[in-house]
């Protein structure tokens, strides 16, 4: 931890949190703690801009709600949280997506990486590159265009229906409709790469369009709204 917190200062932070027995002193602490990530954050992000060439978009901390609600959908210790800080890179396809990643790899030191694409969280799909800086853990997710065209779909649908949905609960339809969309996502990437790897398809005029046809109609269905009622308050 940083030289202001103890380990075990934090994450009894974080046990009183998911209680719900919280002070004022608490939600200080909990905003200090937070806080303290902003140097990482700038740290990290100063980097990709250098050495990836990629303008990140992002937020220094969390906040004190967010923190909160994830300890309470989690069974996981506030020292553990891994994106309080964190980025996001959006890049063209799958390839470009691996070759950013393997320089995250790297660029830093104590990497994790998280690949959410084989095994995805209730139809998200993305790579998340956690890394440290200043000593406290950051998070870069690293999506393709198409990924993030989903995410903001499950998060427009969060927010005007219900935001149980980005993380697998609410309607049923649509959770069936976004992992549907994802499934479709998934399987167009992988044509795509298929075809960038072979040079006798990479020729082949017809399927290229026939992908690009279809790219074209599953990003339409992606930036549509999907047919429901605005979540009543």
């Amino acid at each position: 931890m940083g030289k202001d917190f103890s380990k075990t200062q934090i994450d009894k932070l974080g046990d009183r949190l998911k209680k719900g027995n919280i002070t004022e002193a608490d939600l200080r602490l909990l905003d200090e703690y937070r806080r303290s990530f902003t140097g990482a954050y700038e740290t990290v992000v100063g980097i990709i801009r250098n050495e990836v060439t990629l303008e990140p978009t992002g937020r220094p901390a969390k906040s004190t709600t967010s923190i909160s609600e994830k300890l309470l959908r989690e069974t996981i210790r506030l020292t553990q949280v891994q994106d309080i800080a964190g980025c996001r890179l959006i890049v063209a396809d799958l390839i470009e997506q691996e070759r950013v990643v393997q320089r995250l790899n790297q660029l830093f030191e104590n990497v994790t990486i998280v690949d959410r694409r084989e095994q995805p969280s209730h139809g998200y799909r993305a790579v998340h590159v956690v890394v440290k800086a200043a000593g406290r853990l950051v998070e870069i997710q690293v999506r393709t265009a198409m990924q993030q065209l989903w995410a903001e779909q499950s998060e427009k649908l969060s927010d005007i229906v219900d935001p149980a949905i980005k993380y697998g609960g609410g309607d049923v339809k649509i959770q069936q409709f976004l992992k549907e969309a994802s499934g479709i996502v998934a399987d167009l990437e992988s044509i795509e790469l298929e075809i960038a790897g072979d040079e006798e398809l990479r020729s082949d005029k017809k399927r290229k369009s026939e992908v690009s046809s279809l790219r074209k109609r599953m990003v339409k269905v992606l930036q549509s709204a999907y047919p429901t009622n605005k979540r009543s308050t």
